[in-house]
């Protein structure tokens, strides 16, 4: 089951749409969805779970607890709104392209991709790239 909940003034459109995209980038991983949940928010309420759960005082645009096991994928993914129009703005992207390689890129550490390295992010983009384009 894939949801979405709101911290802050944000909405989806069109939240099946999105549910529809999540399931066909986990088939194209060869995973099956358990529970997903996305959840929307702003920079203070993202930070404040850096600081309490992962000890870094800095803000981010995603962080992912996951809950996956060999086979099916699920998590808490939490979102910064504000991040990820930044980024859009940054990278001169429309915030729903960038919202959408955020989602992404949470599904994919899920499912064993990484981001350490250079090649590793290297990897990690094309995979973005390749599921954006599922949508």
């Amino acid at each position: 089951m894939i949801s979405f909940n709101y911290e802050c003034e944000f909405n989806i459109e069109n939240e099946q749409n999105f549910s529809d995209w999540v399931l066909k980038v986990l088939t194209s991983e060869n995973k099956q969805a358990g529970e997903i949940n996305y959840i929307f928010c702003d920079d203070n309420y993202l930070h404040e779970i850096n600081v309490t759960y992962l000890n870094h005082d800095t803000l981010t645009d995603i962080i992912s607890f996951d809950y996956s096991d060999a086979h099916t994928i699920a998590g808490d993914i939490f979102i910064s709104v504000e991040r990820v129009k930044e980024n859009a703005d940054e990278y001169n992207v429309p915030f729903d392209t960038e919202l959408k390689r955020v989602m992404a890129h949470g599904l994919l550490h899920y499912c064993g991709y990484k981001d350490k390295t250079e090649e590793d992010t290297k990897i990690m983009r094309a995979k973005e790239e390749e599921k954006i384009a599922l949508f």
